[in-house]
């Protein structure tokens, strides 16, 4: 009863929610746009200056709904904190790729998180299958309670590497299935606590992407560090 009780509890979170639709939003958004453009350039090319107006107003309309409601998910958007069990979810079109923290320990005053990547099986399209997946580059960083960010350091990673091992790279393929750890070693501040870690989308097309975290004003989506193995400098 207490393991079913658990997994119930469990609350993943995606990015975004409703991800092909919110592709197919954008491609029809932009695909409506992009013609009013063409369409008003040829218009104003014949002189039918009314034609112009009427398809530059189309445009201007589909630019205008389409922004409202890419600002309006963001506004009403929560930040959200995962618990190190819980998966964040990078959701395309027939795949989704979900990541959490493994560990979370102090080596040598740095704090060093362990991230699981997983190719969930049960998110591929009917048509996809067993082709191997390379995720997207992502951007990873730690957040202490006083809203500083961290990236990882690359002199703390290569010596922790040196003694444990090379650590697989975020951007290694996956076939449906599997999974594989990635090792981040940080350098805080001095009195630095209550970190959180941060692992998204870079800069990109995802910031056009209504409801995706990356757009303007989106709230963040984070996974906690479990109090007793949360890195933490002596």
């Amino acid at each position: 009863m207490q393991s079913s009780l658990s997994a119930i509890a469990i609350m993943d979170a995606k990015v975004p929610e409703l991800a092909p639709l919110v592709l197919l939003a954008f491609l029809g958004a932009g695909l409506l746009i992009f013609c009013s453009l063409v369409g008003t350039a040829i218009a104003l090319a014949a002189q039918r200056f009314g034609l112009a107006k009427l398809l530059g107003a189309g445009g201007l309309a589909v630019a205008v709904i389409y922004g409202t409601l890419l600002l309006g998910a963001a506004l009403i958007s929560e930040e959200r904190t995962l618990r190190p069990n819980e998966k964040k979810y990078f959701c395309e079109m027939d795949c989704h790729v979900a990541y959490s923290i493994e560990d979370a320990v102090a080596d040598d005053t740095h704090p060093v998180i362990t991230v699981r990547t997983w190719f969930d099986p049960s998110t591929i399209a009917s048509f996809r299958g067993n082709a191997p997946l390379t995720p997207n580059p992502r951007t990873v960083y730690l957040v202490d309670e006083a809203g500083r960010r961290y990236k990882p350091s690359a002199a703390a990673t290569e010596a922790w590497e040196r003694r444990h091992g090379r650590s697989i790279p975020l951007t290694q393929e996956l076939h449906p299935g599997e999974s594989y750890t990635t090792t981040f070693v940080f350098e805080t501040a001095p009195g630095a606590r209550h970190f959180r870690f941060f692992i998204g989308d870079p800069p990109g097309p995802e910031n056009l992407l209504i409801g995706h975290e990356n757009s303007p004003f989106h709230r963040k989506v984070f996974h906690a560090l479990a109090p007793e193995r949360a890195a933490a400098r002596s």
